[in-house]
């Protein structure tokens, strides 16, 4: 499959005005292609580029927990260890008696909320992907404001008091219990930065972001590189509407780091962290990660009843490893068992299968019905590569 044709069949999808513009990277080992194909902005006065900035939402969910995976290999972290020591704040859990009771009606947690149960999203907070009717839990969370749907990193407060806030409620399970998205992350990323000494952003350009040269990486663009970030859209009534812009949330440091969705990224910068992942922990011959670290992270802990009541897919196909899924079967037009990687709900995805990588970026957020049919044309793309072993 040529560059050529992989910028025809993304394109068509840009000029049906699905979006307004995006940028792809495909590598089969080392050899690399990438693109970009339309406009950052409405007016389509600003094209997008390659090293074009990108709200990269919930993929930042595996960088957060490859941050804690240093951490686990320093010996500053057990994935064993309750979470207490370093967040007091969660110590002494009570556990609603029923997902929809009142947040009063609780009993008292089973056991302390671990580190594994924060990398593995079974800490038992989180959204429940198969039941999203309206429940007391949900009015306590958003009367406290601890953010529930897409990021808002300038109108969160900073994360000791968001910690405080959330320790005033109840677990929705169990820990260990259930999967359940997002929050795990967040917390995570407050957990690793008291683990180290330092904030989550500090600790990701020391140990993570630096040597891997993310240069273009991070929780806010600096207004010398404002020309490569444009505004982000969503629709609302049919109408492709500014979600937020280009010197919105983004362009000054937030006080809250989200760990679970809170980065800017690029094509290349996130090619840089996938090839590390994908060689075993090792960055052109420095070694990042240990590769006992990779295979934590990249391997299915989810038993099959925790899937059978609900993970990432509803189908069941994919599992969670640490801060990303795992597939778990061979999809038809799609992903093989074994590969893994996430996306993010403003309009990104990333996949490593065997040898092929593939990631794409979008300033678009994704409707209520799920991704945008570009993104079922990327992963087709991703199969036909990994089933034929050519490169692009």
């Amino acid at each position: 499959m040529t560059t050529e044709e992989i910028t025809r069949r993304l394109g068509a999808h840009v000029e049906a005005d699905e979006l307004l513009g995006l940028a792809w990277l495909v590598a089969v080992g080392d050899r690399v292609s990438t693109g970009a194909i339309g406009h950052l902005d409405q007016a389509r006065a600003a094209p997008v580029r390659t090293d074009s900035l990108f709200r990269i939402s919930s993929m930042t969910k595996p960088l957060t927990a490859v941050a804690a995976a240093v951490l686990i290999d320093d010996g500053l972290l057990d994935p064993a260890e309750p979470v207490d020591r370093l967040l007091p704040e969660l110590a002494d859990r009570q556990v609603l008696i029923h997902p929809g009771a009142e947040v009063t009606d609780t009993v008292v947690a089973r056991r302390p909320i671990t580190v594994d149960d924060l990398l593995t999203f079974r800490l038992g907070w989180g959204m429940d992907f198969t039941d999203f009717s309206p429940k007391p839990f949900d009015a306590a969370w958003s009367e406290l404001g601890l953010g529930w749907g897409p990021p808002t990193p300038a109108q969160l407060p900073p994360g000791d008091e968001w910690l405080a806030r959330l320790g005033t409620l109840p677990l929705q399970y169990q820990p260990g219990e259930r999967w359940l998205y997002h929050v795990g992350a967040q917390i995570l990323g407050f957990l690793v930065g008291r683990a180290a000494g330092t904030s989550l952003s500090e600790f990701l350009a020391e140990r993570v972001l630096g040597p891997l040269g993310m240069t273009d990486t991070g929780f806010w663009v600096p207004p010398e590189r404002l020309d490569r970030f444009g505004p982000h859209y969503t629709e609302r009534d049919g109408e492709r509407v500014v979600h937020d812009p280009v010197d919105g949330q983004w362009s000054a440091p937030p006080a809250f780091e989200g760990g679970g969705d809170g980065l800017v990224s690029t094509v290349a910068d996130y090619h840089r962290f996938a090839r590390m992942l994908r060689d075993g922990g090792v960055f052109d011959g420095v070694r990042v990660l240990s590769e006992r670290a990779v295979t934590t992270l990249t391997t299915n802990h989810l038993t099959a009843e925790q899937l059978a009541r609900g993970g990432p897919n509803p189908d069941g196909s994919a599992g969670w490893g640490h801060g990303m899924g795992v597939q778990l079967t061979d999809l038809a037009d799609g992903p093989r068992a074994g590969s893994y990687g996430w996306a993010g709900g403003l309009g990104s995805t990333w996949s490593n299968d065997g040898p092929v990588t593939g990631i794409l970026l979008t300033n678009q957020t994704w409707g209520s019905a799920g991704p945008t049919p570009v993104f079922a044309a990327f992963e087709s793309i991703l199969g036909e590569l990994s089933r034929s072993g050519e490169a692009p």
